[in-house]
């Protein structure tokens, strides 16, 4: 019988290697390189499946099962985001930047469970109980149905569930927890790895669900293995500035629900308060217009969000003009300076360009490239854009200006929020609202021309 082979892992990034070696080529680490057992291979004689498995029941693709049920917490934003509600036996991931609140928001959804007649435990492994309870009592949630426990050892935590069997259970945060049976420090990918998969096993086996706290890296990633992603169901990240108020809750993966969800929330010293209309917050300290500035009518998961986008240019007193970007991807900035420049003729050579989204909001859609390139152009030409105008639309590398998804929903949000002019792409599928006039551009070069008399 043939031996199984023997890999070979890093403990520190995860890289599997054929042999073992003092460091290792993926991430340069010293001494984390360990031994993995192999699978028991079968008997002589008998294949695999004959020795260990058994039959599974299939089923067509006709076949119905029901919704799964959900408990709502009563925030509307974070019911949003998780698709309705939260999900028994489910796992969710919550990531995010240090002291961006994320304890906070948990603290309070464990509290709005709990007061629905849900058995709710919060377990951490970074604070201890004096500090936990100091916040309930700051965010008026000390009377709430809780229970709360400080531990880091898995073991002890496991067998904590698996007596009190939870309908929720939040364990901040999943870098902090220590497996025994792993032998490497906490923290490490193979503690973060083991930790996150015996949870997620215990909400599958027991039924609970299960909510686990991430720390992110500098990259903006949650800090571990990228298969703890793949474990868990839903895949939540809470992001903001630390100079703005606003906070988002942004779904990245949901198995019961739309991904790219999101909720926003207010940093108050009451706590985290929910917002409704993110829209009309957005926009709230927007005055007259001024030079460089373009309302965006963005879609963020299901529901129209209304943004401003801010752009500023000047003189560059530097060999390399300095471009910096606050909330929006970088390379469609230097996509659409590259386009402004060989399809408009409109250079932005020796000008440094400052662009940011207003609110502490992070962009994704192409929609926002006719947005970006309006407030480019008007920042440069010294030209203000009417107030009442919101743009949308993506630019290709030819200039020609491409028709986006939801253009209904972006004009009834905008309608509604008392814009009264839309500037979008040619051939869009438009059911303008009353009220809304809608200039459809066929290219950027027409745009420029028609917006900023020139092109």
């Amino acid at each position: 019988m043939a031996k199984a082979p023997t890999t070979f892992t890093c403990t520190a990034c995860g890289a599997a290697h054929q042999k073992w070696a003092g460091r290792c080529d993926a991430c340069g680490a010293w001494n984390t390189i360990r031994e993995e057992a192999p699978l028991s291979a079968a008997p002589a004689g008998k294949s695999l499946g004959a020795a260990r498995g058994r039959a599974l029941p299939l089923s067509d693709l006709s076949s119905t099962e029901p919704e799964p049920p959900r408990a709502a917490s009563g925030m509307a934003e974070l019911d949003r985001v998780l698709g309705g509600g939260l999900v028994p036996a489910s796992a969710i991931l919550v990531g995010g930047d240090p002291g961006i609140g994320k304890s906070t928001l948990l603290l309070q959804a464990a509290a709005s469970f709990a007061r629905t007649g849900l058995s709710c435990i919060y377990i951490s492994g970074e604070e201890a109980g004096a500090q936990i309870r100091m916040r309930a009592r700051r965010l008026g949630l000390a009377e709430a149905p809780v229970k709360l426990a400080t531990e880091t050892n898995l073991r002890d935590i496991l067998t904590t569930l698996d007596a009190e069997r939870p309908a929720l259970a939040i364990v901040d945060s999943i870098q902090t927890m220590w497996a025994d049976m792993v032998d490497s420090a906490p923290g490490s990918v193979a503690q973060v790895r083991a930790a996150a998969h015996e949870l997620t096993a215990f909400a599958k086996r027991r039924g609970s669900a299960v909510i686990l706290v991430g720390h992110v890296t500098k990259e903006g990633q949650i800090a571990g293995p990228r298969v703890v992603e793949h474990m868990v169901d839903t895949v939540l990240y809470f992001e903001g500035e630390r100079g703005h108020p606003f906070r988002i809750l942004r779904a990245v993966k949901n198995r019961f629900g739309p991904a790219d969800e999101i909720g926003v929330f207010e940093m108050t010293g009451a706590g985290l308060a929910e917002v409704t209309n993110p829209s009309a917050l957005f926009l709230s300290q927007r005055g007259e217009p001024a030079p460089g500035t373009a309302v965006f009518a963005g879609i963020e998961g299901t529901r129209p969000v209304l943004t401003e986008i801010q752009a500023l240019v000047a003189p560059s007193p530097l060999g390399t003009p300095r471009r910096t970007v606050v909330g929006l991807d970088a390379g469609r900035l230097s996509t659409t300076l590259a386009v402004l420049e060989a399809r408009c003729g409109i250079p932005f050579a020796g000008l440094d360009v400052f662009l940011n989204v207003a609110g502490g909001l992070r962009v994704t859609e192409p929609a926002a490239d006719l947005a970006v390139a309006a407030a480019l152009l008007s920042a440069r030409e010294d030209v203000a854009l009417p107030k009442d105008c919101v743009v949308f639309g993506e630019i290709s590398l030819s200039g020609a200006l491409r028709p986006v998804g939801q253009t209904e929903n972006r004009l009834k949000e905008a309608r509604k929020l008392g814009f009264s002019t839309a500037i979008a792409p040619a051939n869009s599928k438009l059911g303008a609202p009353t009220g809304m006039a809608v200039r459809q551009m066929p290219d950027l070069a027409a745009f420029v021309g028609d917006m900023f008399g020139a092109g």
